[in-house]
């Protein structure tokens, strides 16, 4: 199936309890057919004889009853069945004004009348509307969106939420344009009625941009292959509305928004999902160790799957504004429920890392993106990474599709993660550890799909691979001249100075470094710190010393892995060895 009829499957599951409702705790609601969500700006309160009660201001999210040409109007004037803009609604409209009361009264000598339109009939004929919402002391323009409220009638006063009347005048449009002619509608592959106009709005973000649109007939939309638009698509009205409708709805309720593109992940039948862009599990205060926290993640795993039938699926969208008026979906994606979480679940457990502060955790898609192709903005504690608007979009796509594609984490972020480590004396000191630990996950990752090699958190003293440890090495120089800091000392590190020449010339930079640390700091250490240091070295290079072809070449990223852990090591053990060696 496709995107249209997932969406027509949501509205036909959720009509019943939401369309036409405002819900607690929802942004916008679902929009029945033949209606839109529309913001209001003036309410108007007359009684059921059409008289002025009141007008007040308001800025509401309301549903309203449109009809295709008004859904989609821009210069040509095409009036709303009832609630509408001042200068439809106010005798000083012209063509707007006589239009607007042409359609509502045939609407109320139709047999779907209301008394509630007869009201509003009565009271836009004969009475000054502009006139009474001056005297009420309302501030307006023309644009301005007013919908009414009636008294003295039997059930709900606002029209914006009476269902009875919404379903009346669906009643009467539907009824109104029956005699249209068929048209195969691409869809559902029935001969309907044809929609004419396309909603537009279905993300708020691209206020005019439609999934379907066509109107362009002097380019190349379509010419050149097809006479008319019709000839390249048709869909039934009804089909556009519920679709339409369902997607604004999951959009504006589910989407994860970014500044040029949106995100939505939902299953047709209202199951809760996990978070699309987030680990399933938070980093908190419980310092998880690897065990753990895959032991935490079964758990996620089962409360989610437990909901779910075997044949639940999961659908996943991705829309951007190809145009102002075009609106393009740029992934698209079905899943068996249980085939997601279990998909969500390996990307946690692949790519995460021990930090320092909670232990084992994933890190979110978009600090993934943020850390690789972000800077840094921002002053003193508040320094944080944050990345072009089209690039993130672009690049959190990416990665979605890694995450629920099974897909290898694409080498460039890597790469671009790596190269971004090597110069951390560049970086604010917390950026530094946040850029490390993100890396260390992704690398992790990689190595596992790529190589189907797993990567240790703990470290691995007798690891045989070189870049690991010179990683190591730059680590124990680091903390050597740390270790002589005084307190309140925060200058940087001679090993944190070169490290951009150590990932090239690793051999020849740390040469350098240790000469300077034995000349100007290791005088400053006791005998006993000095021993240490001294058989630490010694061990890393005597694995070193088993492969001097290379000795001098560039590392590759696990050379990154080596110094994280070995400096967690130091961490970890808060010098509690070093005490002892010196008493």
């Amino acid at each position: 199936m496709g995107l249209m009829q997932k969406a027509i499957e949501t509205y036909d599951y959720f009509e019943a309890d939401y369309a036409g409702k405002n819900i607690e705790g929802q942004k916008e609601p679902l929009a029945p057919v033949a209606h839109m969500i529309a913001k209001a700006s003036i309410e108007i309160t007359i009684n059921a004889k059409g008289e002025f009660v009141q007008a007040v201001e308001i800025n509401n999210k309301v549903i309203i009853p449109c009809t295709q040409d008004s859904m989609g109007r821009t210069s040509s004037p095409s009036p709303h069945p009832l609630c509408d803009q001042v200068e439809y609604l106010s005798k000083t409209g012209g063509e707007k004004y006589d239009l607007y009361i042409a359609y509502l009264k045939r609407w109320v000598e139709s047999p779907y009348s209301d008394t509630k339109i007869e009201s509003v009939l009565y009271y836009v004929t004969k009475y000054d509307l502009e006139g009474d919402l001056k005297k009420a002391g309302i501030k307006y323009d023309k644009k301005s969106l007013v919908v009414w409220r009636v008294l003295g009638v039997d059930g709900v006063s606002a029209v914006y939420e009476d269902t009875t009347l919404q379903q009346k005048f669906i009643n009467y449009y539907l009824d109104s344009i029956s005699s249209g002619s068929d048209s195969l509608c691409m869809v559902t592959g029935k001969r309907t009625v044809a929609a004419t106009q396309q909603l537009k709005g279905i993300v708020s973000l691209f206020g005019n941009a439609k999934i379907i649109s066509s109107n362009d007939s002097t380019n190349f939309t379509y010419r050149g292959r097809f006479k008319n638009s019709y000839d390249a698509l048709t869909v039934g009205y009804i089909t556009t509305q519920k679709a339409n409708n369902a997607l604004k709805w999951i959009v504006s309720n589910q989407g994860v928004y970014t500044k040029n593109r949106v995100f939505v992940c939902w299953n047709p039948h209202g199951i809760d999902l996990p978070p699309l862009t987030n680990p399933l599990l938070k980093s908190d205060n419980n310092k998880r160790a690897f065990g753990e926290y895959k032991s935490d993640l079964e758990k996620i795993l089962f409360k989610y799957t437990s909901v779910m039938s075997n044949m639940e699926n999961v659908v996943i969208a991705a829309f951007e504004a190809a145009t102002t008026g075009r609106l393009s979906v740029t992934y698209y994606n079905e899943l068996l429920g249980s085939d997601f979480i279990d998909r969500l679940k390996y990307w946690d457990e692949t790519c995460c890392w021990d930090s320092n502060t909670f232990g084992v955790y994933s890190p979110t898609l978009s600090s993934i993106i943020n850390c690789a192709f972000g800077t840094e903005r921002g002053k003193d504690n508040s320094v944080r990474f944050e990345t072009d608007d089209k690039v993130f979009g672009q690049q959190i796509q990416r990665l979605i599709h890694c995450r629920v594609d099974k897909q290898i984490i694409p080498y460039d972020i890597v790469r671009a993660l790596e190269n971004k480590c090597g110069r951390l004396v560049n970086l604010s000191k917390n950026n530094r550890e946040t850029l490390l630990f993100v890396t260390c996950a992704v690398i992790k990752k990689y190595f596992v799909d790529r190589y189907k090699e797993e990567i240790s958190m703990s470290l691995e003293p007798d690891k045989r691979d070189r870049n690991y440890q010179f990683g190591r090495l730059l680590a124990v120089l680091e903390k050597i001249e740390n270790d002589t800091y005084r307190d309140g000392e925060s200058r940087e590190t001679n090993a944190l100075k070169m490290q951009s020449v150590f990932v090239q010339r690793p051999a020849y930079a740390s040469q350098i470094i240790i000469d300077k640390l034995k000349s100007a700091y290791y005088p400053r250490l006791n005998a006993s710190r000095q021993i240490y240091y001294e058989k630490l070295i010694g061990e890393i290079m005597e694995i070193l010393s088993e492969d001097p072809d290379n000795f001098n070449k560039p590392l590759g990223p696990t050379y990154l892995i080596g110094y994280y852990v070995q400096r967690n090591s130091f961490y970890k053990k808060n010098n509690a060895e070093l005490e002892e060696k010196e008493i």
